[in-house]
């Protein structure tokens, strides 16, 4: 045999002869390479680039369609399989893979700012649908609602002149500390009037403006309109709620949810109404427990709660919690979403379920076991604004809920037998109560009680009108012995009835003063359910203490102790001395006809919202 034949490359034509454009093996190699670092590429940048929904939804979406048509038997246009099945399975895998290495390819020529702005688009756009699920949104797709602005939101001037003077007065004041917080703090959240710069508190997270806000519905009344048009204007382009903090939700809810309804249903401005509902949904994570018991603290853009340290192991608080029922039943008013109102009836049903020590509701309730914290009950701080806020639900719902009438009065009755007392010189206190003993102290903040009572007498049951008046009265004497007995004529935080001592505080760190209004609340109610000018004269009182004690060439400032014989400034501006004591000032010396309570509740911060009516305010319309 030749050697020819055995060696078969020597003999053959050459290898270009069979294709003139065929490959040689080592470029076949390294092609072969190449398009598999190409489609490796590709891959990763499909599994291992950040999240993009855009990315994986030519891959997953696809192939899920593809793997649910096997699973039936039928192929996108509902036929068995047959002969041609597998070949039409194919054929739309090799587009989808495809589509996706296309978008891979184009995604991958993008500059990496481009690339993380689409994938935040794309989670935005998720997050956006998962909020509109919960009952959310943005606030700015609200429905049509003929707005009707509720009876006296301006009254009439004073009738005498020297109430007319007084009232003037008063707006000076309300003037004197807008204009030096727009001065010195303006777009902060309070004032230092002494060193005359800002102050924040980490009650409202990154959140600003507090002053703004709470202060928005005083303008309003006070007839102040350059003023009332800045803090609109300011609201409208600098308000904003997008903001990695943790906020108080109580704080929050009543000054500047409380703040934006109020200002709304005065002036009937729409941006009030969209910032309230905004903030209200940025609130509703709050909700997110066991039992539907909020927290105390929010991160507003994490959603993630949690509540104070030092609340009875991890507890919500009855003042917190207990203190929202207002705001959100007008948020779904205004929102046509009942979530808001949903959230805060199931606090109602958690607290029916459970047994009252006593018939007396506890400061504290663990949100996660749904149980009672310790034993403790205050109708001063962390418990009062739950009593009052279960009164005026009623009285907002036109006084048509009768569950929460009767857990009012049957709170009343159990404060009335456990708590309230009355000294040896004869004044009447409420006492706290803690595990089953008193302490004979009375707070600042219990003194809102009196005009809670005034107010709820006329629903009283059994006849019990006229007794809850006497105690309304009593009450506001106490309180106002408490002023009366300091070198100030400022009340102090906490005053004690123990030890020879009455209406007197006795530790250091109850003697301070940071322009409370409770006690000037008080005298508003009684003045408008008695006319007896006593109630004029004791706010007129505590005026010119302000005037002559608290004002400072900055602002006005609270005092370290009402006892010192000169005081020493703690240089905050507090924003609810311009919400509440200011307010509540002003309507003392109006006529009965500004912000009527047949028409109108205050909230707890002293922000007017209507009482709920058909013929005031209109189911939304789409």
């Amino acid at each position: 045999m030749p050697t020819a034949t055995l060696l078969p490359f020597t003999n053959t034509p050459s290898r270009k002869s069979a294709s003139p454009s065929a490959f040689r093996l080592t470029e076949k190699f390294i092609l072969l390479l190449v398009f598999s670092a190409f489609i490796t590429l590709c891959f990763g940048a499909i599994f291992f680039l950040p999240d993009s929904s855009k990315l994986l939804s030519g891959v997953f979406f696809h192939s899920s369609s593809v793997e649910a048509d096997t699973k039936t038997g039928t192929d996108s246009n509902g036929s068995i399989h047959g002969a041609d099945s597998d070949e039409n399975k194919l054929t739309r895998i090799r587009k989808d893979h495809e589509k996706a290495l296309s978008e891979a390819k184009d995604t991958l020529q993008k500059r990496p700012d481009e690339i993380q702005r689409e994938i935040q688009n794309e989670k935005e756009k998720v997050q956006k649908n998962v909020d509109v699920s919960r009952g959310g949104g943005d606030g700015n797709s609200l429905p049509k609602i003929n707005f009707h602005k509720p009876p006296g939101a301006i009254g009439r001037e004073p009738s005498d002149q020297e109430t007319k003077e007084k009232r003037a007065k008063i707006q000076e004041m309300m003037k004197f500390a807008w204009d030096n917080y727009q001065r010195y703090a303006w777009g902060l959240n309070e004032l230092k009037p002494v060193s005359k710069q800002g102050h924040s508190s980490n009650l409202f997270g990154s959140i600003q403006g507090a002053t703004i806000v709470d202060a928005l519905d005083s303008l309003y009344i006070m007839d102040m309109q350059d003023e009332f048009k800045a803090a609109t204007d300011w609201v409208e382009k600098s308000l904003n709620f997008n903001v990695n903090a943790e906020i108080s939700v109580f704080e929050v809810n009543i000054r500047f949810v409380g703040g934006l309804l109020s200002a709304y249903y005065l002036s009937g401005e729409e941006v009030f109404r969209k910032k309230a509902v905004e903030l209200g949904e940025k609130l509703l994570p709050a909700f997110n427990t066991p039992t539907g018991i909020p927290w105390a603290l929010l991160n507003i853009k994490s959603g993630i709660g949690r509540n104070w340290p030092w609340a009875s192991g991890g507890s919500s608080i009855l003042a917190e919690f207990g203190t929202l029922h207002l705001e959100f039943m007008h948020l779904s008013e205004l929102s046509g979403k009942p979530v808001f109102a949903e959230k805060v009836m199931n606090i109602r049903k958690v607290l029916n379920r459970l047994e009252k020590p006593q018939g007396l509701y506890p400061n504290y309730l663990n949100p996660n076991s749904g149980q009672w914290g310790q034993h403790h009950v205050s109708v001063g701080g962390l418990g009062d604004s739950f009593y009052e806020y279960l009164l005026k639900a009623w009285l907002m719902s036109d006084k048509t809920d009768e569950e929460v009438k009767k857990m009012y009065y049957d709170s009343i009755q159990a404060i009335e037998s456990h708590l309230i007392r009355k000294s040896r010189g004869g004044f009447t206190y409420i006492a706290e109560w803690k595990g089953g003993l008193l302490e004979h102290k009375m707070g600042h903040l219990t003194c809102f009680a009196g005009g809670m009572f005034a107010l709820g007498a006329d629903g009283a049951p059994d006849e019990k009108t006229g007794h809850q008046m006497e105690l309304a009265a009593e009450i506001a004497r106490t309180c106002h012995e408490s002023y009366s007995r300091t070198t100030l004529k400022l009340g102090p935080e906490a005053f004690r009835f123990d030890g020879g001592v009455e209406a007197i505080a006795t530790r250091q760190n109850e003697k301070y003063f940071i322009l409370r209004p409770e006690v000037i609340e008080t005298y508003l109610y009684m003045w408008r359910f008695t006319h007896d000018p006593k109630y004029r004269q004791w706010g007129w009182e505590a005026v010119q203490a302000l005037e002559q004690y608290c004002k400072v060439n900055g602002g006005y400032s609270g005092i370290r102790d009402v006892y010192a014989s000169h005081p020493s400034h703690d240089d905050v501006q507090q924003s609810f001395f311009l919400a509440e004591t200011l307010k509540y000032l002003y309507l003392l010396f109006s006529e009965d006809d500004h912000l009527p309570f047949e028409h109108w509740v205050f909230n707890t911060e002293a922000h007017p919202l209507p009482v709920i009516r058909k013929e005031n305010i209109k189911k939304p319309e789409v």
